[in-house]
C-alpha cells in the first residue's frame, strides 16, 4: 500500500484525523514489522488548552511545531507512551493522537493510546522522526476508508473535553471506548 505523504498531513487537523481512519500504522523494529488499522483518533491544535502546543514551543512540545508527518511521541503518567502525527503547517502546533488500532498479523491488543504504543514498540526514541520517508521505522499506509465515522468528544482529558474532535469507525470492536 502507498505511504502517506507530507501533503496528506499538511492539511486541517480535523480533516486529517477523520481521513486517517482505515489507514494502516506500521512500525519496523529490527526484522519485524508491526501493523494495525487505525480505528480511532483525536485532533489537537495549539489554540485549545488540552494541546501540548497551547503554551507555545517547549522542549517537550517542539516536534508539534515541525513538519507535517512528524511523529510526536511522549511519555505520560511516568509509565505510558502516546503517539501523535503532526499536521497542518510548520510553526502551527497541531497533531492527531492515534487512540486505537485493529491489530494485523502478530500485533497485540491496541485499543488505547498506551496499548497501541506497547503493541507496536513505539517509544520516545521515535519522537521527532519523519513518518513520510521510505526508510522511516514508523509510517502510515493508505487504507480503506470506513463507511461510517462517529464524531464525539475527546476522552481522558479535562481541558476542552467538550470539543467533538474524537473520531472512530462505527461498530469497530477495537475502539478504546464507545
Amino acid at each position: 500500500m502507498p505511504l502517506l505523504t507530507k501533503d496528506f498531513y499538511a492539511r486541517d487537523t480535523l480533516l486529517v484525523a477523520k481521513e486517517l481512519l482505515g489507514c494502516v500504522l506500521c512500525r519496523k523494529d529490527g526484522n519485524t514489522i508491526y501493523k494495525g488499522i487505525i480505528v480511532e483518533t483525536e485532533a489537537y491544535t495549539e489554540d485549545e488548552p488540552s494541546c501540548h502546543a497551547y503554551n507555545g514551543p517547549t522542549k517537550r512540545s517542539l516536534p508539534l511545531f515541525g513538519e507535517a508527518g512528524t511523529a510526536y511521541v511522549y511519555f505520560v503518567y511516568g509509565m505510558h507512551h502516546c503517539m501523535n502525527i503532526v499536521t497542518d503547517k510548520k510553526g502551527f502546533g497541531s497533531a492527531v493522537l492515534i487512540r486505537a488500532l485493529e491489530p494485523l498479523g502478530e500485533t497485540e491488543r491496541a485499543n488505547g493510546p498506551a496499548l497501541l504504543c506497547k503493541a507496536l514498540k513505539i517509544t520516545t526514541e521515535l519522537n521527532g522522526i519523519s513518518m513520510t520517508e521510505e526508510a522511516s521505522p514508523l509510517w502510515v499506509e493508505k487504507g480503506k476508508a470506513p463507511t461510517e465515522i462517529v464524531q464525539t468528544t475527546r476522552i481522558g482529558i479535562t481541558k476542552a473535553a467538550d470539543y467533538p474532535w474524537r473520531f472512530y469507525i462505527k461498530d469497530s470492536p477495537f475502539v478504546s471506548k464507545k
